[in-house]
């Protein structure tokens, strides 16, 4: 009894903490909000409507000139709300760090996409042209030698094909890696070795030793680009992440864990003031330094908190993103034709008539159902 009854009291403990840090970073980043908005209106930084693969659909030109990097309060909310009072060297320091090393990432590829110059990449086909008929042999033999680099960044070119002014697909996808690689060290070498193992609900665990490392990297950077895919419309990526990180919530009240529940509220309690000024019309938009970050953020403590097997229920919306943009890509390359009127997939629904405030609200129901679903398993 003595026990059940200690249990009940840490059990009481992790819930009211956790209640208290939504609470204490929404309100937070609700103050801070108007404050950013400001700023960025004062510096310009907003959106362009060259800039973007949406361009094409006729009222997206309504959001030119909406701040962009509003993901900053989510970012900037989360980071001081965590040192101060969640400071933990074992479990907060790694997934704060890779956060905040994405959104660098990110901040750098907005400002630029605001203020930087087009860059176009040569294409593996014109690199091949040039070793035939150059005429310095030397440029000729360094072209043979970089070719694998050549055709290593037009591979990831496809995904992104029009001129971009940010950071090109191949460099983020490098420093992605290296984000990941931070936080595969940290996971297998750094938590412990019980997270060689990966938990399967109504069957216990596998093992699957350091076959983790390459596992982690390739989430990491795979959600770090599902979540920037899944923000091209007004609180659709800020809604999902909401009931992702709630569902993370739940996990770590379940698993007893209190610095992985308050650094799960932190992010809930930011996310909501987010989106507040974030649905449409929009205050302002998440851009890269918030996606990318609050991507690779819910990577890391699906990761850590040892649900990999989760991920396709948590992160369900953001994998029918991005799942739509790699079917896109191959049905054009491969077949010579598309297979969705635009991807990814919240562009084919508004080409199909759909109202923004309709796709999003759904988007962010299926997700809440798929969270519901992954929680249930969770329990098994």
């Amino acid at each position: 009894m003595e026990i059940s009854n200690g249990v009940n009291i840490l059990n009481h403990s992790i819930l009211n903490t956790t209640l208290v840090f939504v609470i204490f970073s929404g309100l937070a980043a609700f103050i801070g909000a108007p404050l950013l908005i400001r700023l960025l209106e004062r510096f310009k930084i907003k959106r362009t409507f060259e800039v973007g693969s949406s361009k094409g659909i006729g009222h997206r030109a309504e959001k030119t000139g909406t701040p962009i990097m509003g993901g900053l309060i989510i970012v900037i909310t989360i980071l001081v709300v965590t040192v101060i009072f969640n400071w933990d060297s074992r479990f907060t320091y790694v997934p704060i760090g890779v956060m905040c090393f994405a959104a660098i990432l990110g901040a750098w590829d907005d400002i630029l996409n605001v203020f930087g110059k087009k860059r176009r990449i040569r294409s593996w086909q014109r690199t091949l042209k040039l070793i035939k008929v150059h005429k310095s042999i030397l440029y000729r033999s360094y072209l043979v030698l970089t070719l694998p680099w050549t055709i290593f960044r037009n591979t990831f070119h496809i995904f992104s094909p029009q001129p971009s002014r940010g950071v090109l697909p191949h460099e983020k996808i490098l420093l992605q890696i290296t984000a990941g690689a931070i936080t595969a060290w940290w996971i297998v070498f750094k938590l412990g070795e019980e997270w060689l193992y990966v938990w399967i609900p109504f069957n216990g665990e596998i093992f699957l030793g350091y076959w983790m490392l390459p596992i982690i990297i390739f989430i990491v950077v795979f959600f770090a680009n599902a979540v920037n895919i899944s923000d091209g419309l007004d609180g659709l990526s800020g809604g999902a992440l909401i009931s992702a990180f709630g569902g993370l919530a739940v996990l770590s009240y379940l698993q007893g864990s209190l610095p992985f529940s308050i650094l799960n509220a932190t992010v809930i309690g930011a996310l909501i003031a987010y989106v507040y000024f974030n649905i449409k019309p929009a205050r302002f938009q998440m851009g890269d330094v918030g996606s990318l970050a609050m991507g690779s953020l819910f990577a890391v403590m699906m990761l850590a908190q040892n649900r990999l097997m989760l991920i396709p229920f948590f992160g369900f919306i953001f994998l029918l993103e991005i799942f739509s943009v790699i079917l896109q890509t191959f049905w054009r390359y491969g077949l010579g034709r598309r297979l969705f009127k635009m991807a990814p997939l919240h562009h084919h629904l508004e080409f199909y008539g759909w109202s923004e405030e309709k796709i999003v609200t759904r988007f962010w129901l299926i997700n809440l159902f798929m969270v519901i679903i992954g929680l249930w398993l969770a329990m098994h």
